[in-house]
């Protein structure tokens, strides 16, 4: 029996902006991606994280909202409510776009750090609004979990405050969603390269 071909992973880095904890009663406002790199049988291969990138602010899909949330991004509600883009057209554009990065020979894999929360909302949308996800239903990785693994830490443990400077990225993290998926996907470069910590003496 022939052994199974396995796809390469194109791995891309998402940032959310919302103004709640869950989709549903709250809204997704904004939505960055970036190329991070592809994987496969020879390795990890980074990408330009500014390269290929995708940016697209929502309109709100409820009235409701925390307002801490909200003043993380420092997004306009009213202005996203007349100037944002429809929730379907959107996701349908950022499906398109994830299908030709990937092209015919990778499977895409969504990325983020962490990874919970903008997955929540990203899938919910997708599911939503068009139906799918180019990702399937568990093309997620943690970057917070890659890292604890690769440090032998518990994860609880983990902050990027505690990681070696070496893998950050040198971009600020400014709660715009594509600048950060920019920075975080400069990050997963850096932990795919990373060996681990140096063995202590």
């Amino acid at each position: 029996m022939a052994p199974r071909r396995v796809k390469p992973s194109l791995y891309i880095s998402v940032d959310i902006e919302a103004d709640g904890p869950i989709p549903g009663p709250y809204s997704m406002l904004s939505l960055g991606a970036s190329v991070a790199g592809v994987q496969d049988a020879d390795g990890f291969r980074a990408a330009d994280p500014q390269e290929r990138t995708f940016y697209r602010e929502l309109r709100p899909i409820s009235e409701e909202f925390v307002p801490e949330a909200l003043a993380v991004s420092g997004l306009d509600r009213d202005r996203l409510g007349t100037e944002g883009a429809e929730p379907d057209l959107a996701l349908r554009e950022f499906t398109d776009w994830v299908r030709e990065a990937a092209g015919t020979g990778a499977q895409p894999v969504m990325c983020g750090y962490p990874a919970a929360y903008d997955w929540m909302f990203l899938y919910w949308y997708l599911i939503r609004f068009t139906g799918s996800s180019p990702f399937g239903h568990s093309g997620c990785l943690d970057m917070k979990t890659l890292y604890a693994t690769k440090a032998g830490l518990p994860l609880r443990a983990v902050a990027k405050g505690t990681m070696p400077r070496e893998l950050l990225s040198r971009r600020r993290h400014t709660h715009h969603a594509l600048d950060d998926a920019i920075e975080q996907a400069e990050l997963f470069a850096h932990l795919m390269a990373w060996p681990g910590p140096s063995p202590r003496p």
